[in-house]
């Protein structure tokens, strides 16, 4: 005789569904958010602690004296200076670490802030476009957890970044509480912006939508401090509209408060509070506002690989050339105190070598070029590796479902990064043009700069010519970017380092002739253009050899 039984009915308990239930899942989603981005919570910090030592380098020589810096001082008075800068807190007594609070801390804190945007975006609103998002929550994850997961992540980023510019100040001899004072501002921004991030990503279908709303706010905040600033010397009412106003309201260096900090996290609070409460009004992959409907044909130019291409790579090209414009045109506005240093100080000339004032102005410049040269090519390989995500999410499958040849759809994107790099090389020389020839008055450093950052362009292919490698052979990026570090540490820190001179002269940076303070030899670049080639072929045959993921 048999028995038919039936399971249990499993209780429900709405209650801590709502409550404890909802953040189920939250610890295994931090480990592997965490190890997901193993490489680039460190390399963010690493970068933007980078920006410390590298103006801890360029400033002593730029304006070697108390002097020289109040020279730097008046610039900074003037609105224009104010608006691309700081309030002006100290500039009557002007030392690094006002020059630091005054005109980098704003630069910091722009750059936690997209670093935050990109890792709310990346593991809330991507992971549901892609489809994982559902599959995560349909195991025992509570509704709340994988946002939790994500605040947590950005939270852990955003105190690497604040440990890393905090440990850089100290090391260069500024005080311990204003060093805190600047690292816990930018991170205060970056947590203000991931905030405003998680609810845009309830708000937005998709994660340009998403990351677009977050990018516009963070364009907002810095334009009301700098037009707040640029009305009169300490801010003004405006200033206080923005979470970049208020790090720099601590006066770090100058009259340390604190309490402007609290304010950032107040709002940040509010915002998170927020995102959850949006979070229980929209279902998984849909947003709280509705898609613009696109047009019914797409444009000649979708049809081609090279025009989808150009589509999805041209808003990323846009922010990286206004975040390096921003960057170079600064720089370039420190060539007035590097005449005067040559000026008051002629032994500087042996550091480049060069005679004459123009020689050494146009040396130090190129030196920057090269400089801003290792950005283009950290652009270069990150848009590389999009090929690899295409694969991945099925998108690359079904270009070549239409006949696209598997070189044509390799060649396409290697030519969209190709002219992104381009374009921001060109650009950071015009930029830095504009700054050198606004400081000493001669125009002609515009298109000087311009056509000379193009000599960088045969070695950043040679980047792209790896990763593509790197894609066609399955073989992963980290021994790309292992490369391109070394490469740009070496570049760096090798003369300070006193690195052997063999060192110094295989480093790739160091290859390219440092025009216009050099003549061009067209030998080495004609050099690396054959090896970026040869790695794209390479590429080409290995990726038409394998597989696609399935």
């Amino acid at each position: 005789m048999s028995t038919l039984t039936r399971p249990r009915p499993v209780a429900v308990d709405p209650a801590g569904a709502r409550g404890r239930g909802a953040f189920v899942g939250t610890a295994r989603l931090l480990r592997f958010a965490l190890r997901r981005d193993r490489l680039r919570i460190p390399l963010w910090a690493l970068g933007l602690g980078g920006l410390i030592g590298y103006f801890a380098l360029v400033i002593p020589v730029a304006y070697p004296d108390p002097a020289a810096l109040q020279t730097r001082a008046a610039l900074m008075a003037d609105p224009s200076g104010a608006f691309m800068t700081g309030p002006g807190y100290g500039l009557a007594d002007y030392s690094f670490g006002v020059m630091i609070a005054n005109e980098m801390l704003g630069m910091l804190a722009v750059g936690a802030a997209l670093m935050s945007i990109v890792l709310v975006t990346r593991h809330t609103r991507a992971e549901e476009e892609s489809g994982r998002a559902e599959l995560v929550r349909a195991s025992v994850v509570g509704r709340h957890a994988p946002l939790t997961a994500a605040l947590l992540t950005l939270l852990v980023a955003n105190l690497a970044v604040a440990s890393t510019v905090g440990v850089a100040l100290v090391a260069n001899d500024l005080a311990v509480a204003d060093s805190v004072a600047v690292a816990l501002g930018v991170a205060m921004v970056g947590l203000v912006l991931g905030a405003v991030t998680a609810v845009t990503a309830q708000l937005g279908e998709s994660t340009r939508s998403s990351s677009g709303m977050a990018g516009a706010v963070l364009g907002l905040a810095y334009v009301l401090r700098g037009v707040g600033d640029a009305q009169q010397t300490g801010g003004s009412l405006l200033s206080w509209l923005s979470p970049i106003g208020w790090a720099q309201q601590t006066r770090a260096f100058v009259d340390l408060r604190w309490w402007p900090l609290l304010l950032g996290v107040v709002l940040a609070v509010l915002l998170v509070v927020g995102a959850y409460a949006l979070v229980g009004r929209r279902d998984v992959g849909a947003g709280l506002l509705a898609a613009r409907r696109g047009p019914a044909d797409a444009t000649a130019a979708l049809l081609s690989p090279v025009g989808l291409d150009w589509r999805l790579e041209r808003t990323s090209v846009l922010w990286w050339s206004v975040g390096l414009a921003v960057f170079a045109l600064l720089t370039g506005s420190l060539a007035q105190g590097i005449v005067d240093s040559f000026e008051s100080q002629p032994q500087l000339a042996a550091i480049f070598g060069e005679q004459g004032q123009t020689d050494l102005l146009r040396a130090t410049m190129a030196a920057f070029l090269g400089f801003f040269a290792m950005a283009v090519a950290v652009y270069a390989v990150v848009s590389t590796n999009r090929l690899r995500r295409e694969e991945t999410e099925g998108r690359t499958g079904a270009v070549l479902a239409t006949g696209v040849s598997r070189h044509a759809w390799l060649g396409s994107s290697v030519a969209v990064t190709t002219l992104g790099a381009a374009v921001l090389l060109v650009v950071n020389g015009i930029a830095l043009g504009v700054g050198a020839g606004a400081s000493v008055g001669d125009a002609s450093l515009v298109g000087e700069f311009a056509l000379a950052s193009l000599a960088y362009l045969p070695l950043v292919l040679c980047f792209v010519g790896l990763a593509a490698l790197g894609y066609g052979l399955r073989a992963g990026t980290w021994w790309v970017w292992l490369l391109l570090v070394a490469s740009i540490l070496v570049g760096l820190y090798g003369p300070v380092l006193d690195l052997p001179e063999v060192v110094l002269d295989a480093a790739p940076f160091g290859l390219v002739p440092a025009v216009p303070a050099e003549d061009l030899d067209v030998v080495p670049l004609l050099g690396m253009a054959a090896v970026a080639v040869a790695l794209l072929l390479a590429g080409a045959a290995a990726f038409r050899r394998r597989d696609l993921t399935a």
